[in-house]
């Protein structure tokens, strides 16, 4: 496995360089020192993936558009806390709540900023933490944004058979709505209601939540808080390239 990705990565290393546009195979052998026979097996595999494409004409080799969209999301997100961290404090300020910033890990949601409620009894988690895609308004808002091959293995994973439908039309209808409440999943006593924050290519790059005691949150309130978090994360995608 990690001869493969060596490999790999001695090909996109020489096709990135400012050497020539589009390699021949023989001379990307030659460059990479790798024989033809696996450089032609790594390629095929590599084009599947959008990672190389291969000129129809000249039949050379070059760098494939999913690196420019993996840098486009890796961009979105270093530069997601500094932008969204002014709405985030606009926000804490208007409800007198906390605000988390929750991103896509793996399996995972993971909390990369906060800013605290101002008053004494308040919510707080710790930066970093990994949260399943299951529990939680942000987990939940992020995973109904994930296409439904990711949504059906996650559930699968994460929750019991006799729990999986109802749980699947929680999901269907937080994209409908757009955002997500949930009621002391993770934490007893508190409740949260989020919204996706969508990037560049239309894509979901994280999650902006309310986060509260579940006895300041009455019904009369509640519309005012999906309300607002719908606002700010509308405006945290729109200052980074979304929708």
């Amino acid at each position: 496995m990690v001869q493969s990705v060596e490999r790999a990565m001695k090909i996109i290393r020489v096709l990135i360089s400012d050497e020539k546009h589009a390699w021949p195979i023989s001379e990307l052998a030659s460059a990479t020192g790798l024989p033809i026979s696996t450089l032609h097996r790594f390629l095929e595999s590599m084009i599947q993936f959008g990672l190389v494409e291969q000129d129809p004409v000249t039949k050379h080799y070059k760098p494939g558009y999913t690196w420019m969209e993996i840098g486009f999301i890796l961009h979105e997100k270093l530069n997601l806390r500094a932008v969204a961290r002014p709405f985030m404090e606009e926000l804490a300020n208007e409800v007198e709540e906390s605000i988390f910033l929750n991103v896509l890990a793996g399996t995972d949601s993971m909390p990369i900023e906060k800013v605290e409620s101002p008053l004494k009894i308040r919510i707080d988690e710790n930066l970093g933490e990994r949260i399943p895609l299951t529990i939680g308004a942000p987990s939940k808002i992020i995973l109904a944004y994930l296409k439904q091959d990711a949504i059906t293995k996650v559930v699968s994973a994460q929750l019991a058979r006799d729990k999986q439908p109802s749980f699947l039309e929680q999901l269907s209808e937080a994209k409908k709505s757009g955002y997500a409440i949930s009621y002391e999943e993770k934490t007893e006593g508190t409740m949260a209601v989020a919204a996706p924050i969508i990037g560049y290519g239309n894509q979901l790059v994280g999650a902006l939540s309310i986060n509260a005691p579940c006895f300041r949150v009455t019904e009369d309130r509640l519309p005012l808080l999906i309300e607002k978090v719908k606002r700010q994360a509308t405006t945290i995608s729109t200052r980074i390239g979304g929708a």
